[in-house]
């Protein structure tokens, strides 16, 4: 889940469904509670560990952090030297997991419809928008925290994915790399920096998954047609922002004073500065479209085991 999560298209609640895991993940965060916390006084650390499903969280939550730290360094020096066709395959897992959500629609109704056309929209509308915060600040990693989290709950939607739609991707990333250069230089300055943004962006995880966990299961237990219809028209709507070929309209100074993109458009290959690549790209969207369909495919079998 953790190396899914880096990865903007690939869900970790997708992943949770595919180990067969969902479900306890799910009950487990529901469990977590101030009364079942405070209980540890009565019926002891023992007791109260089991009933917070302690051993399975404990080990959930190590697999994804060692996860994230291992496989963040992957990305990042991929997205630097060869961004159009990291960008391409992953235009290609969000069109596979947009086919993957559309199929597990029983049926359309027109509100379903109504869903779509608003979760497309304001999707898109995100992918054009100016940023009213930087990405670097402190409350806008909260913010990004809290939201991104439903990547965890909500299946096929990344949080890596959300993070992107936020502007606050390559920061998180960053910040993540920085916290493992600080422990293997032994740089307290570097590592403390680092770690008052993690600990603002974990917090705003820890929040945002409480309290959208009893949410999210109601509305899939109640309305799951029309919350997977905005899941879809969210999807498609965010396309624009993972299209490989991109027009710089503005830069911005991250953290670390270099220069980085700030806004940018969408543009045809043709028109790009350098090499396109369309080949190569149409291949790594094949290639991220294949992997997402069988995953499919894996999960399908493991349900009927």
């Amino acid at each position: 889940m953790g190396a899914a999560d880096v990865v903007p298209g690939v869900s970790g609640g997708t992943i949770a469904f595919i180990s067969g895991i969902y479900q306890e993940l799910i009950d487990s965060i529901n469990k977590i509670d101030i009364k079942t916390i405070l209980s540890v006084r009565k019926n002891g650390i023992k007791a109260t560990w089991a009933a917070l499903n302690g051993n399975f969280l404990l080990a959930l939550i190590s697999g994804i952090f060692i996860s994230i730290l291992t496989f963040s360094k992957v990305i990042t020096y991929l997205l630097d030297n060869h961004p159009i066709l990291v960008w391409s395959f992953f235009f290609g897992l969000v069109l596979a997991s947009i086919l993957l959500i559309w199929k597990q629609i029983t049926h359309w109704k027109y509100y379903s419809l109504l869903a779509l056309l608003l979760g497309t929209f304001v999707s898109y509308y995100i992918t054009i928008a100016k940023p009213v915060a930087s990405p670097d600040s402190l409350p806008y990693l909260f913010l990004s925290g809290f939201v991104a989290i439903i990547a965890m709950i909500l299946p096929g939607v990344s949080g890596a994915f959300i993070l992107l739609l936020m502007g606050s991707y390559q920061t998180v990333i960053g910040t993540i790399n920085q916290f493992r250069e600080g422990i293997a230089s032994f740089n307290m300055e570097i590592l403390g920096q680092a770690m008052i943004k993690l600990m603002t962006f974990a917090v705003g995880a820890i929040l945002g998954l409480k309290l959208f966990s009893k949410i999210l299961h109601w509305m899939f237990e109640h309305h799951k047609n029309t919350t997977l219809a905005v899941l879809i028209g969210f999807m498609i709507g965010s396309l624009n922002k993972i299209w490989p070929w991109k027009q710089v309209l503005e830069t911005r100074l991250n953290s670390h004073g270099e220069v980085v993109p700030f806004l940018e458009k969408s543009i045809l290959p043709l028109h790009f500065e350098g090499n396109p690549q369309i080949t190569g790209a149409i291949i790594m969207v094949f290639f991220g479209f294949i992997l997402i369909v069988g995953l499919e495919k894996i999960a399908a079998k493991l349900g009927k085991n």
